[in-house]
């Protein structure tokens, strides 16, 4: 042991160790520019005539140490070694939201795997350590600064996105955000104030000068007033794509597939979903008029968060149910009959539902079929399925489209058809009735994705108090 000790307490094996693991880094990024830091480790190991550790004090033998000097150098290893932990390998998140239960619950804290896919190098390298994007303790302080941008770039991973991986991603339509509601959708906010004061239009007009809200002359002016109030309602500001708020889905469509969805259930490539034990719909519950324990449904898995509300007229409660709490309901006494909730109302699909058109009248429960885009496939371009791909083509690939007198114009140049640059996803939350995904925003970019959702390292149950708030059979738990 002790020649071993010696060996490796060599300054040449020392170096020879750190500049193979960091070579090794350097083939990885794809930037061969810092090879020029193998001059720094040589200099660390061998020359030794930087002090590349300004801040770290050099005692001499028997000399007493400064605590404070200690502290800092402790905590700027543990800030570099995390930073490179997070950015390179894996990073922690939590779940704010009920869209993917009971799959993943409300207070559930993951790690998230970077290596999965491969690590997505920032766009906006500069910015404050260890947070997305505002400073600690501020509202709205940008934690980055934008002046410099760099391009899409992926590291090796060990795979690609699988259809049924639970993804972490930039959300999509986060690209311009209302901060005073930055937890919203800003197309979505635009639609909801553009539809009220379209409609307080209306109602000041006579029965003859009035139009349906879903007619091909109301939506400029719909999206037009949406715009003009939410801009009187809020500041905007623009994001990057690294700095847009994660969200957290399952992909049900990978490129090249073709994606519907019928009565709820989910087809891909004609072949019904299956497998996802803990998925949820929403259910009405109708009952002979007496009250359902709730301590009975708590033993179910039905929470106070799956409750949807109670219809005393009707003695019927609303209620997001997987398969197994269904069957185990179906058994209660008092319970008379159990329906699962389905949205048929078209006419305000336009304003809610991917891709905001009146020839593609689809709803939460019936969309499609829709086909994933796929890197270097070709469609061909026609207006009639334009509004699936325009996004895709104007703003996730950074093209200029117009059309003009019936004419799709891309760069200038007239288009019949378009070959995707990148892989394209569609994802969904397992909460079927209770989840903003791919059915009202569209395709997720793979320049989007961060990484694939891995286990669960604690969870913490926000209803109740310290200590029976910590849920122990959920800490360390794999995800699936």
């Amino acid at each position: 042991m002790g020649a071993i000790r010696k060996i490796f307490s060599n300054k040449w094996v020392k170096f020879g160790i750190v500049a193979f693991i960091y070579l090794l880094w350097v083939i990885w990024l794809r930037n061969y520019r810092w090879l020029l830091g193998l001059i720094v480790v040589y200099d660390i190991y061998i020359s030794k005539k930087v002090k590349w550790a300004f801040w770290k004090k050099r005692y001499k033998k028997g000399e007493k140490h400064n605590t404070w000097l200690d502290w800092l150098d402790a905590a700027i290893f543990a800030l570099i070694a995390a930073t490179l932990i997070r950015l390179f390998f894996i990073e922690a998140y939590v779940i704010p939201t009920g869209s993917m239960e009971k799959t993943l619950l409300v207070g559930d804290y993951l790690f998230v795997s970077k290596v999965a896919y491969g690590p997505k190098m920032p766009n906006t390298p500069i910015s404050f350590p260890l947070v997305h994007n505002t400073l600690p303790f501020t509202e709205n302080t940008k934690s980055y600064v934008n002046w410099m941008e760099n391009p899409y770039k992926r590291l090796a991973g060990f795979g690609n996105v699988k259809r049924g991986d639970i993804v972490v991603f930039n959300f999509p339509h986060g690209d311009t955000v209302a901060l005073r509601f930055p937890d919203q959708d800003y197309y979505g906010l635009v639609r909801q104030y553009g539809i009220h004061m379209f409609q307080q239009e209306q109602m000041s007009l006579n029965v003859q000068n009035k139009i349906s809200v879903d007619s091909s002359d109301s939506r400029e002016l719909i999206y037009r007033y949406g715009r003009e109030e939410l801009a009187k309602r809020s500041e905007l500001t623009a994001r990057p794509v690294d700095r847009r708020d994660n969200y957290v889905k399952r992909c049900i469509g990978v490129p090249g597939d073709s994606v519907k969805i019928v009565h709820g259930d989910v087809y891909v490539n004609g072949q019904r979903e299956e497998g996802i034990e803990q998925r949820q719909y929403r259910y009405i519950v109708r009952t002979n008029g007496k009250a359902i324990n709730p301590v009975e449904l708590e033993r179910i898995g039905v929470r106070n968060e799956d409750m949807g509300g109670y219809d005393p007229s009707t003695f019927s409660y609303l209620m997001d149910l997987t398969d197994e709490s269904l069957k185990q309901l179906q058994t209660f006494s008092n319970v008379t009959g159990i329906t699962r909730q389905e949205d048929w109302d078209a006419a305000y699909s336009i304003y809610k539902i991917f891709p905001f058109d009146s020839r593609y009248l689809w709803t939460e429960d019936n969309f499609g079929p829709l086909w994933v885009p796929q890197k270097g496939a070709a469609v061909q371009l026609t207006l009639e399925n334009l509004p699936l791909y325009q996004r895709i083509i104007d703003v996730y690939e950074e093209n200029d489209l117009v059309v003009k007198e019936g004419t799709i114009y891309i760069n200038g140049q007239p288009s019949t058809s378009y070959t995707f640059k990148m892989d394209y996803y569609f994802m969904m939350g397992d909460n079927r009735h209770n989840s903003l995904d791919s059915r009202y925003w569209g395709f997720v970019p793979e320049d989007h994705v961060v990484g694939k959702a891995s286990f669960i390292w604690f969870s913490s149950d926000q209803s109740k108090s310290f200590p029976q708030n910590i849920r122990w059979s959920r800490i360390f738990k794999g995800i699936k």
